[in-house]
Formats: C-alpha cells, structure tokens, sequence
C-alpha cells in the first residue's frame, strides 16, 4: 500500500474535484456576499408577512438562500477537510459558521409567526396561491408541532436556557475528547506508552491475550477513576430531557425522541423485544469464540479478537471498486453504471494524507453532486467503507435527481439502509466467490462482528437509554450504581452466561457519547435490520422489491421514514423485518461453527 507524504503525491484521479462546486473562489465569495445580503431580506419579513403573497415570497427567498448557503457551507467544509490543518480553509470555514449564525438569527421569527396562525388560515393561504402548493407538506408538517410548542414568552425563556440544557453534553464531549487519559500499555520493546482510542481499536483485536488485557484494563481506568462526574452529567442529561418533554407536553420523553420522524413506540419496543426472543444465536456465536480461542473464561478483552488468523488481504483501491461494482450488480445496471461515474467524475476524495479529515462520509451537494470522503487503506475494511459511503452516495445522487430541493434530503431513518443493502450484498459476493476456506471464515467472522456491533450493541443501548429515562420519570435515583446495575444486568442478557464479568464491564455506559443525543441508536439497528431484509430478497430475485428499493433511493424526504420503508415491503411496525434478519444472524453463526 502505497503511504502518501503529500496531497500533491495522490493521482488526480483519486481526488475530488471541488471546482463542481466553484471554480475559483472569486465566485465562493460572490455567493457568500449573496448569502449575507439575502439574510439581511428574510430578517425584513419580520412582522411583516400579512397574505399569502408575503409568505410564499419569503418562502421562495428562504429556499433559494438555503440552496446557496449549502454550497458555500460544502466548499468550506471539503476544503478544510483536505488538510486540517490549512490555515486559509480554516478562515473559510470560521467565516460561514458567523454567515450561519447570521441565517440563523434573521430567520428565527418565522416558526413562532407560523405557528400562531390557526390552520385555517394557512390553508386559505394556501388555496389562494399556486406557488404555495410547493410548500405545502412542509408547512402542515410544521403543524405536528403545534401541541408542543409553548406561547412565545416561554419559548424565549427556553430558548436563552438552551445553553445550560446543553451543559451535561458539553461537559462530557470535554471530558471524553480533551481530558481524558488513558492508562499505560506494554510497547514491543518493553517500554510504556499512554493508549490512544487509536491504539486500543488494534490492541483489543491483538492475538496476544496478555496485550488485549492490558489495553482493557487502561482503557477503562479513567472511566471507572471519573464515575461519579460522569454519572453526574449523564443523570443531568436525561433529567435535562425528560423535563423538557414534560415542558412540551409529550407523553414521555421516548415518544419526544420519536415525534421528528412519525415513529409510533411500539417500533421501538417491537425492536428490542424481538432482539431478546431471537437472542440465542447470539450467545451461541460467544460460547463458540470461546471454545475456538481455547479459553477457560471468556472475557470482554476476548469479544473482539478475530477468530481466523493470518488472513491480511491486500485489496488495491482500484480492485476494490471493481469488486464492489460486481457485488451490486443485483441492483441493476442503472446502478452500477452510477457508481462507475462516481469514480470517472472525481466524487470521491480516496487517499489517507497528512492533516486529511479522518474516518469516512458522504455528503450531497444538491444541484451538484454527492461527495464522498474516503481514507482507503487497500484492505477488507476499506473496501466494507467504500461500499458503505457508495450506498449513501447513490441515494443523494437519485433522491436529488428526482425530488425537488425541499424533499431530496433524507433523514437518517432511512440513511443507513442504503449503506448496509450495499454491505450485505458484498459480503454474500465475497463468499460465494472465494475459494480460499480461511478467508472465506474470516469473512463469515467479519461480518458476524459488524452484525453484533450495529444490531445487538445498539438494541441495548437503545434499551439502557428506555430504562434510564423511565427511572427519571418516575422520580427513581439516577447515580454510578443505578447506571452500573442497569447495563451489567443488560450486558448479561444480551451476551450471554458464557462471559467472565470483570468489574470495567458495568461501566461500559460510561464511554458511550451517544447516550447525550437519546434515542438515536435504535436507527442503526432499524437500519441495519431493514438493509437484510431487502437485500435478502434482492438476492432471492424478487423483481418487485429491487424496484421499489431503487424507487427508495429515489424518494428522499418526500414521506415520513416509516412509509418510505413500507412501499419496498419493510413494515417496522410488525416483527417480521427484525425477525428475518434475527434469522439471517442465526444462520451465519450456524455457517461458521460448522466451517470453523
């Protein structure tokens, strides 16, 4: 694998290609100029929106800022994220979160302006002009809202309190980013060094017990020292939420968390509850790593461990594409001839370089294209990521095509089905095509690990958050043991009688950032669950569900995430999604056991 010392170094090719979006920053200028002045318009309409002519001027106004800003927002944000440590991107960027927050401000009167008016008037409003036909569900939409909303003086009120809510969450993303430190590990030459988070995710999947163990133990060290302040901002978070939710009239603070996407409870409940009936494959897969290390207890330094060794595939980015372009050939040629382009056209950004933004995303430019930032490191993992970002990608790409800009943005519902029917349909290509037995286990491993990670583990902490908030409504103590009685009481029903309980274990909910955004993480099982489903049945050859999926792809925002799902067959609000994929996990562990 070729390790570049410079962004000049990387093939062009293998670079995005940000003069899509402006070609030179003269015209970047222009419109963030454009962007203040069109801000300074919207602020005008303050108290001065009387008809329907007014509204839908404001609205056409607010659209056509909304659809500059994101450009000048993007080019900031690729630029900065090409080196990080560009001084002349940084002032970019510092300059459009001022722009941002001067948007923000001029358009602050609207929502409270819209929501006093009664519904009747705004449908005359509505009636009485054609152009406010474009924007109509957005702002019965807005509606939903009206029961929660509180009268004007009382808004302010939480609006100047927004900041001191916030605290809990500040304080923890600051404890766990800049001053957390983690205990010492054994380098290879004998020597100590600190842990990073970045040496713990290689140490935790060390063959060398004895250095798995020791990145454990100073892993938790500052979690299990910091208990009490940590319990103390996760307790104030959750009171923090669960009082809100009182203050705006929801029925509990899950269903506050639900409201935005229309997902009634009961899904939510339905996902935990067929997780823990459909829980024993799970426990199997732990009984048999431990049969397969030859350990006499299994603990939770062993949970991560590969249990095929020796298997490092080289994949070079370019073959990497091409197996990817192969393993979706079940979506169509259409599709693939999408992500053919992709690369022709320069939307991805591929190579790993001094100061580049880590990890990988995709993000849509409507009215341009999808950009997808990338640090490829030629192995299975990058090439999971490259499938992974490339399903996000085609769905910006067809939902902007083919939804007008109020609906072509997606919600994360719906996000992460598109990534993982792309995920699955490469690890079934991977193993139907490989001969090699020890690679063809290390996959069937791979993909057992990235089906525990983003179903089980976050059914359970979509459980620990359920629990935790219904203790707070209810009045009950929220404090270190509370929290620790919680998790360790879910961890062992999730993983099973098979693990040793070392005493870092009930502290895991400690390090969880999540936890200050609640009930979030369910999506990515949803998700998850959802992308088997389908990919499943695309598999199978069902012609009807790989066209209403690609008819998916296409719809964006255009109804809530729970419909949108329904029209390719997926309906959450039944068992049967999370069942099949409960299935399809029994059926690889079962797979593995026997080629193990």
């Amino acid at each position: 694998m070729t390790a570049y010392t410079s962004r000049q170094d990387v093939p062009v090719e293998e670079t995005w290609n940000l003069e899509d979006i402006y070609s030179d920053e003269k015209l970047w200028e222009q419109d963030f100029d454009k962007v203040g002045k069109m801000a300074e318009k919207l602020k005008e309409y303050d108290g001065n929106i009387h008809d329907a002519q007014d509204l839908y001027q404001y609205l056409k106004l607010s659209e056509e800022l909304s659809y500059t800003f994101t450009h000048v927002y993007a080019y900031s944000m690729f630029k900065a994220d090409q080196d990080t440590r560009d001084t002349a991107a940084q002032a970019l960027q510092d300059r459009v979160k001022q722009l941002g927050v001067k948007v923000g401000s001029a358009t602050s009167f609207f929502m409270p302006y819209l929501l006093e008016l009664d519904e009747g008037t705004l449908k005359g409003y509505i009636a009485a002009e054609d152009g406010l036909k474009y924007f109509e569900e957005d702002l019965l939409e807005s509606f939903r809202y009206k029961t929660h909303v509180l009268t004007k003086e009382q808004e302010e009120i939480l609006s100047q309190l927004g900041e001191a809510l916030s605290s809990p969450s500040n304080t923890y993303g600051m404890i766990n980013n800049a001053d957390i430190k983690f205990g010492m590990v054994t380098k290879d030459d004998g020597g100590k060094v600190r842990l990073t988070r970045g040496m713990y995710s290689k140490l935790i999947e060390d063959e060398d017990r004895e250095k798995r163990k020791e990145a454990y133990k100073a892993y938790y060290k500052p979690y299990v020292e910091l208990k009490n302040t940590i319990a103390s901002t996760l307790s104030a978070a959750i009171k923090n939420n669960v009082a809100t939710s009182k203050l705006r009239r929801y029925p509990s603070a899950l269903e506050k968390g639900l409201f935005g996407d229309n997902v009634p409870k009961e899904v939510y409940e339905n996902l935990i509850q067929s997780a823990k009936d459909n829980i024993a494959p799970m426990h199997e897969y732990n009984r048999l790593r431990k049969e397969k290390l030859k350990l006499d207890e299994l603990h939770q330094y062993d949970l991560s461990v590969p249990l095929v060794s020796g298997v490092k595939q080289e994949i070079p980015y370019n073959e990497a594409y091409e197996i990817m372009l192969k393993a979706l050939a079940p979506l169509g040629e259409d599709y693939v001839q999408t992500l053919k382009d992709f690369k022709d056209a320069r939307y991805l950004d591929v190579r790993e370089t001094p100061g580049k933004r880590s990890g990988a995303y995709n993000m849509g430019v409507y009215g341009v294209h999808p950009y997808i930032l990338l640090n490829h490191q030629d192995d299975l993992n990058s090439l999971f990521t490259l499938a992974h970002e490339c399903g996000h990608g085609v769905h910006s790409k067809l939902s902007s095509q083919h939804q007008p800009q109020i609906s072509a943005r997606y919600s994360i519902f719906v996000a992460e089905v598109a990534s993982t029917v792309n995920e699955v349909l490469l690890i079934n290509y991977l193993l139907d095509n490989e001969k090699d037995e020890n690679v063809r286990k290390h996959l069937l491993n791979h993909f057992i690990d990235k089906f525990k990670g983003t179903f089980f583990t976050q059914v359970m902490f979509a459980e620990f958050e359920k629990v935790t908030h219904e203790y707070a409504e209810q009045g009950k103590p929220l404090n270190v043991e509370v929290f620790n009685g919680i998790y360790e009481k879910l961890f062992r029903e999730y993983n099973g009688e098979e693990l040793v309980f070392d005493e870092e274990v009930k502290y895991g909910w400690s390090r969880i950032p999540h936890f200050y955004r609640p009930f979030y993480v369910y999506k990515y099982a949803t998700g998850f669950a959802s992308a088997i489903h389908l990919a499943t049945k695309i598999l199978e050859g069902d012609k009807q569900t790989l066209e209403s999926y690609i008819e998916f792809l296409k719809s964006g925002s255009s109804d809530y995430p729970l419909e949108l799902l329904k029209k390719t067959g997926v309906d959450l609000t039944s068992p049967e999604p999370i069942e099949n994929s409960m299935k399809k996990f029994g059926e690889l562990v079962e797979e593995l056991e026997k080629t193990l």
